[in-house]
């Protein structure tokens, strides 16, 4: 018995004709006829009712057709796997990214990847930090991008630091705190706040300078354009890493908010954006060219920026 003569079973019992199944597997009827009676031989029993012109499985034929098809998709399957871990013209690469990756630094890299590697299949879903970590424990991505502060002490994660973000406000042009001399985070509290899931150690920080224990963002969403439309249209303030909208900076359609008692260069207030992946997991080819395509633009993008 080997996987040949049970790909042509499953083939007699989709086509229901010897010279059908034949035609589709590529041999002539007479060497599938043989392939199929080899097969009875090997198990000692009818597999087809040749009585039926249906040609149906006997009884001891339905079980062997259950166990074909399960071993000739794990065939498959096992086939799929091993060009995938080999090979850079197959197979796939999944990978999650942070709303503020998602902006630039991933589509860029994105676009340089699939130019060099275009038969490989990309997929990448955007979410905060926490979900992220619990997709790549349950093995559905191979990495993340994402703020690495979290994961650094965790012997489960490994982390391979990108550029840090600088972490910035910002409201409409025209908000009321505009027209204020000085601002102090106490005046931000006053108004909504729109931000991405922040980091306990960042929401600690700016909960602590404005007396407060803590604090929830009024709009929490992942989805960066979303945040930047409901900061345009209201008297939200942003929170978020400038990268992420210094095209609206740029041209006046977003104004940064800067608090007398944050220094500007405070370190605690940055982003320290990136690669976790898990510890002890050998990532496939295809997540390590990702990988080296994430660094490599994200010190272009740097250089560019300098």
């Amino acid at each position: 018995m080997d996987l040949r003569q049970l790909r042509y079973f499953i083939a007699l019992n989709e086509h229901r004709s010897f010279v059908r199944a034949a035609d589709a597997m590529g041999i002539t009827q007479p060497a599938f006829s043989r392939s199929i009676q080899g097969l009875e031989q090997e198990f000692g029993c009818v597999l087809v009712d040749r009585g039926n012109k249906d040609l149906r499985p006997t009884p001891e034929g339905q079980v062997v057709l259950q166990h074909a098809l399960s071993l000739v998709q794990g065939a498959a399957l096992l086939s799929a796997e091993v060009t995938q871990m080999t090979k850079l013209d197959a197979g796939e690469v999944h990978f999650g990214c942070g709303p503020a990756p998602a902006v630039k630094l991933v589509p860029d890299a994105v676009a340089q990847f699939i130019n060099a590697h275009p038969k490989v299949r990309t997929c990448f879903q955007v979410d905060n930090w926490e979900k992220l970590s619990r997709a790549l424990s349950r093995e559905e991505i191979e990495f993340f991008i994402a703020d690495i502060r979290h994961f650094e002490s965790d012997p489960n994660f490994q982390t391979q630091p990108l550029t840090p973000k600088r972490g910035v406000f910002f409201c409409r042009p025209g908000h009321p705190l505009l027209a204020k001399e000085s601002l102090s985070t106490n005046d931000m509290f006053d108004y909504p706040l729109a931000t991405t899931l922040i980091p306990p150690g960042i929401r600690k920080l700016l909960a602590n300078l404005s007396g407060r224990i803590d604090f929830s963002p009024t709009i929490e969403t992942e989805h960066f354009p979303a945040l930047v439309k409901v900061v345009l249209q209201s008297n939200a303030i942003g929170i978020g890493t400038e990268e992420a909208f210094h095209e609206d900076i740029a041209k006046g359609s977003l104004v940064l908010l800067h608090w007398r008692n944050l220094p500007q260069n405070l370190e605690s207030m940055n982003a320290r954006c990136g690669i976790v992946s898990r510890t002890g997991f050998r990532l496939s080819p295809a997540a390590r060219a990702m990988i080296e395509t994430l660094v490599a633009v994200d010190r272009q993008e740097v250089s560019v920026a300098v």
